[in-house]
């Protein structure tokens, strides 16, 4: 393996481990922001009951390696430097965005972020592959894929927003 990639991949630990951080406290403050601002109970059961929701939601999802694994790439049409190239733009675009979410105090979601981001940098590599070897995109993004997880998004935020 080309040393070029051992660096991506350490890299790509590194920022794995930064947003495994972020995300986790982004998510223990959707957790607990209600309570809290409602008194429901004392902080401490208020940040247990948040610890074990993460742990439990944690440990039982599975949705977003689903995601990488089955999403919005075609992989027979990708090189491992395509590929890697997207991991890595994913996981610094996320890093980023959900730090600056959380430093200006605005909502966001982990699952959100992670989703567009891997569409925007799927969309990105093919328009390239798009430009260099005249496939479609059809081809190369698998469209019914991210129509259900766009779909999805926006219904979840819909249903939310209505009950």
């Amino acid at each position: 393996m080309d040393i070029m990639y051992l660096f991506v991949l350490g890299f790509l630990l590194i920022l794995a481990t930064v947003d495994l951080s972020v995300g986790v406290a982004n998510d223990a403050v959707n957790f607990m922001s209600p309570a809290v601002g409602a008194k429901a109970a004392k902080f401490r059961t208020i940040l247990i009951v948040a610890v074990i929701g993460i742990i439990v939601g944690a440990s039982s999802s599975s949705g977003m390696m689903d995601v990488a694994r089955h999403g919005v790439l075609q992989p027979t049409l990708y090189t491992f430097a395509d590929v890697m190239c997207v991991f890595l733009a994913v996981s610094a675009t996320d890093v980023i965005v959900m730090d600056i979410f959380n430093t200006l105090g605005m909502p966001t979601s982990t699952t959100v972020s992670m989703v567009f981001g891997l569409l925007g940098g799927s969309t990105a590599l093919a328009l390239s592959k798009m430009i260099t070897e005249g496939q479609s995109y059809a081809e190369l993004i698998n469209t019914d894929k991210a129509l259900t997880m766009i779909i999805g998004i926006f219904l979840s935020v819909a249903i939310a927003f209505v009950f």
